[in-house]
């Protein structure tokens, strides 16, 4: 009996054994799976962030705009300069005679007006710190007149006088300039007054 008895025994422990054997690989598979996973998240977590791919682009268009910038920039000098070296044969003829140098004017201010060598019939005016890029216009009354279109800037030049205007200030920046020889024509017009007008018309009838 005690035999039988520790044979049912033996053959109910027996499988508990065997699957408690079967399930301790199992649960150490499991383990050594999270170990590795977990190991291998700190890992990627811990590898440097790659750059930003939109900096490296805008950095590109950047660059590409100033270049375009730049070359925009030197066309449209040069295309001033093309502009600036077509002059008509009236408006040379005018740049020949107008006077340069520097010219005192009243009120303690002076006007310097330089021929670009470099560019026939154009002048650079100074008047203090402001600089005027002058042209020749033909007139119908054939005074002698430069502008700077740009600035609004015209310089009218008399036989004995100069004077510096901004038509789009409606203003009289500069009068009563003289180059030595406007000196001479004012003062022969000081000892020599021409007639006047009223004194040449004809005494009225009776």
């Amino acid at each position: 009996m005690k035999a039988i008895f520790l044979t049912i025994a033996l053959g109910a422990v027996l499988p508990g054994l065997a699957l408690a054997q079967a399930d301790a690989p199992a649960k150490k598979t499991a383990t050594t799976a999270t170990t590795t996973t977990a190991t291998t998240t700190t890992k990627a977590a811990a590898k440097p962030k790659a750059k930003p791919v939109a900096k490296t682009v805008a950095k590109k268009e950047t660059t590409s705009s100033r270049m375009q910038l730049k070359s925009a920039a030197k066309n449209v000098a040069a295309g001033i300069e093309a502009a600036e070296a077509a002059m008509s044969p009236a408006e040379l003829a005018i740049a020949e005679r107008v006077y340069v140098g520097t010219m005192p004017c009243e009120l303690g201010n002076a006007v310097t007006l330089a021929a670009d060598p470099k560019h026939p019939g154009y002048f650079d005016m100074t008047m203090k710190t402001v600089k005027y890029r002058m042209s020749p216009v033909v007139t119908s009354t054939g005074a002698i007149r430069l502008e700077d279109q740009k600035n609004g800037a015209v310089w009218l030049q008399l036989a004995n006088k100069s004077m510096l205007m901004n038509h789009k200030l409606g203003q009289r920046l500069a009068d009563e300039c003289m180059s030595p020889a406007q000196v001479t024509v004012a003062e022969a017009i000081r000892l020599n007054p021409p007639p006047s007008v009223l004194e040449a018309l004809p005494p009225a009838a009776k």
